[in-house]
């Protein structure tokens, strides 16, 4: 295990009807006159927003609101927060809504306290200040709630890029498994999805001896594994989102990636195609992951083996351990087609034209030095041959 700092100040709220307690929270947190961050119609449709507002009318707290996030939020929505913060002297921002609405909020936060263009901290420029911020999260996703990442679409070449820094923690986020009662099956397969990919991300890792963290991402992809088919097969099943809800903070909020090295290949490859194809990040994932394992298999087929066998019930083949890492390989990827994901390339939109241009792009853009992959570095000519894979 290597050395590692890890600090993770965020108050979580858990559980029913706690978005009642936002204004409490706002006040607790020194927030006096707040952006209220969210996506589309489902947060006014549903009454949250009304709570919300009313609740922080109790306490006395201003507000503004700010809709319209998207899936692979979008730069142009960023400028128009930041503007608005500035103008209107907003000390808070209280994102409400799934991963895309807090990634948006957490940039807008930056960009508030920032003489610069924001997307500085999205070319590499680490994010040190910015407002608090405040979720209240309505999907099981991303993981942003309590992780110190954001990412977003530059809409001018619709360049996909993240950018982290602890200034981006929020300072509480409230969750409230209820609250994703509704969500379409896709989504929620897509949330599934993402949440895995987080925990896989660590797991492909090149430092030695990390079997408590090997043992805590096992387990949540243990969990999602059962509870994500209950929540799919039963959407109303409050206690399976319950633990899919959690299952995704703790998939990305560092905890399991602590003292260890880390791949994030699959994410750099896949934000080519959502910010191409405009498809959602968990069904992009579903269709890049496989393909990067199977690729990268060769590395460490023992790494892929132990996850092989105690995630998804594989017998080891001692002798001949790869075709028990191909067995684990398959035995995931018929999992997300078993909730609803996506196959292939073709299923996403996918272009065999833009192969080269989003391998050029995965590599260089966000800073790279032309490769991506923390377990294997992959360069330009791998990442081509991965799409490929995926046809």
């Amino acid at each position: 295990m290597e050395n590692f700092n890890f600090y993770a100040p965020t108050y979580f709220a858990f559980g029913k009807d706690k978005e009642l307690e936002v204004g409490q929270l706002v006040k607790r947190f020194g927030g006096t006159k707040v952006l209220i961050h969210y996506g589309g119609g489902s947060v006014v449709r549903s009454g949250l927003l009304d709570r919300v507002t009313q609740a922080l009318t109790d306490e006395n707290i201003a507000y503004l609101t700010l809709g319209g996030a998207m899936p692979n939020p979008r730069s142009g929505l960023v400028y128009e927060g930041i503007e608005l913060c500035k103008r209107e002297a907003i000390d808070f921002v209280l994102a409400v809504g799934g991963g895309s609405a807090i990634d948006s909020a957490k940039a807008i936060a930056a960009g508030a306290v920032y003489d610069g263009d924001f997307w500085d901290f999205y070319e590499g420029k680490p994010v040190t200040h910015a407002l608090p911020i405040g979720t209240i999260l309505t999907i099981s996703a991303a993981g942003s709630e309590g992780s110190p990442d954001s990412v977003i679409t530059k809409e001018e070449g619709m360049f996909k890029r993240g950018a982290s820094g602890e200034a981006f923690r929020p300072v509480f986020s409230i969750l409230n498994p209820a609250l994703t009662l509704t969500l379409p099956a896709y989504q929620t397969a897509c949330g599934i999805t993402d949440m895995m990919a987080h925990l896989y991300e660590r797991y492909l890792t090149n430092t030695k001896n990390v079997e408590v963290t090997d043992r805590m991402i096992e387990g949540l992809l243990l969990a999602l594994i059962t509870e994500g088919k209950k929540a799919i097969d039963n959407p109303d099943d409050y206690e399976s989102r319950a633990n899919l809800m959690w299952a995704g903070m703790m998939a990305h909020n560092n905890s399991c990636g602590v003292g260890r090295s880390q791949d994030w290949a699959s994410h750099d490859i896949e934000h080519e195609l959502s910010a191409e194809y405009d498809c959602a990040h968990g069904a992009g994932l579903a269709v890049v992951m496989p393909a990067v394992f199977t690729y990268n298999l060769s590395h460490n087929v023992m790494r892929f083996a132990q996850i092989a066998v105690r995630v998804w019930g594989c017998q080891m083949d001692f002798e001949h351990p790869e075709r028990t890492a191909k067995a684990g390989i398959e035995a995931f990827r018929q999992f997300l087609i078993s909730i609803g994901m996506p196959k292939n390339f073709d299923e996403l939109g996918g272009k065999v034209a833009d192969i080269e241009k989003m391998a050029h792009n995965a590599c260089y853009g966000n800073g790279r030095g032309g490769y991506v992959g923390g377990f294997v570095p992959l360069a330009e000519a791998d990442v081509a041959a991965i799409y490929r894979m995926m046809l």
